[in-house]
């Protein structure tokens, strides 16, 4: 047996807790040194997108800068109704080429994810907007009119089916009663 002013527990929780704190930290500086090179993976990715960008503001530029301002300024200065230079000096516009970029996953998530949400927005905006007070009387109103409109087209067109088939019917009475001269004008050839 050892002498010792410590009880056994009291020693095993103590290994135990510094076991534990040490555990911890371990952690805590793996978990700072993955944000560090995530930091640093994404500074990488910002200064080559930069120098990317840095190259295309350049082309443009070189593009945009006109080789020779005088002979433009002359021309403009005869031609005053001239309000572009495209095609000026007899050279081909050039049309940008678009290039071609691959997205991320995280990226293209989220753009999936924006791009989502503005539809959203833009749906529950036009329901809202569709189910206003105002919008409701006009649809209303809208309706009565059209309603009202059938109605009387209905209407309309009864009297004129009526009126014709009146018509017909005092056609055919005419044909069925025998004429005044005795001729035998009716349909039945005479024999009523």
């Amino acid at each position: 047996m050892t002498n010792s002013s410590m009880p056994g527990w009291a020693l095993v929780a103590t290994l135990t807790a510094v076991g534990v704190l040490v555990l911890i930290s371990l952690v805590a500086v793996g978990l700072a040194l993955r944000a560090r090179r995530a930091a640093r993976r994404r500074l990488e990715e910002a200064e080559a997108s930069e120098a990317e960008l840095r190259e295309r503001l350049e082309a443009l530029e070189k593009r945009l800068t006109p080789p020779a301002q005088v002979n433009r300024r002359r021309r403009r200065e005869e031609k005053e109704y001239v309000i572009t230079s495209l095609g000026e000096d007899g050279e081909p516009a050039e049309v940008e080429q678009v290039s071609r970029r691959t997205l991320t996953a995280p990226a293209f998530a989220d753009a999936v994810f924006r791009e989502t949400v503005v539809h959203s927005a833009a749906l529950v905006h036009g329901v809202r907007r569709a189910l206003s007070p105002e919008v409701r009387f006009k649809i209303r109103y809208e309706m009565q009119r059209e309603v009202k409109r059938a109605r009387k087209d209905r209407k309309s067109e009864m009297k004129e089916v009526l009126r014709e088939y009146r018509a017909r019917q005092r056609d055919r009475v005419d044909l069925d009663t025998p004429s005044p001269s005795g001729s035998g004008g009716s349909i039945n050839g005479g024999n009523a």
